[in-house]
């Protein structure tokens, strides 16, 4: 028996102990079997699918992915923005940046270096809240540059989100370089 063939061998018990099959005798395990457990039987089929990938690469593991750049974008990239005319929250302009760029071989831009460099140039402020956390709120600067509050109505009722016009998506876009420098840092 070949390698592969003992990898195939062995998926094909972890397949049936995954279906509530006992692998020796072909008969279904009874209820209260631990084989039966969801937890398991779970790992049963995670391990199968890496026996797979290891069947279908000739025996191989699958190879390790490599670790991802760091966030970049070109000019020509940011020229495809799509600039929201309604206010949107800094996670929106997060995605809106990210779909831009090839985050399968790149770290994706989160919406947290956006607020952090809008805290850092002072274009937001922390603000303690009534249970002792913070929260961030536009600045006067913020505001001029097109950041507002906006409410809105939830599970919980009624809450204030920091939003962003189009003018403060356009500043956020003509500072990337400065946004991706303060994360390097």
């Amino acid at each position: 028996m070949t390698k592969l063939e003992k990898i195939a061998y062995a998926k094909s018990f972890i397949d049936k102990l995954a279906n509530g099959i006992n692998p020796i005798d072909d008969q279904p395990v009874v209820e209260y079997d631990v084989v039966n457990n969801v937890r398991l039987t779970r790992c049963f089929f995670y391990v199968s699918d890496i026996l797979r990938q290891v069947i279908e690469n000739g025996g191989i593991t699958p190879p390790k992915k490599k670790a991802k750049s760091s966030f970049g974008i070109t000019q020509e990239q940011l020229a495809q923005y799509p600039y929201s005319e309604l206010p949107i929250s800094v996670s929106e302009i997060a995605k809106k940046i990210n779909a831009l760029v090839d985050t399968e071989h790149m770290k994706q831009l989160s919406y947290k270096q956006l607020t952090g460099w809008l805290l850092s140039i002072n274009a937001l402020a922390e603000q303690p809240t009534v249970n002792g956390k913070s929260q961030k709120r536009p600045t006067e600067t913020g505001r001029q540059l097109g950041i507002s509050l906006e409410t809105r109505n939830g599970m919980n009722g009624e809450y204030q989100v920091v939003v962003y016009n189009k003018e403060a998506q356009t500043f956020i876009l003509d500072n990337i370089d400065a946004i991706i420098a303060l994360e390097n840092k």
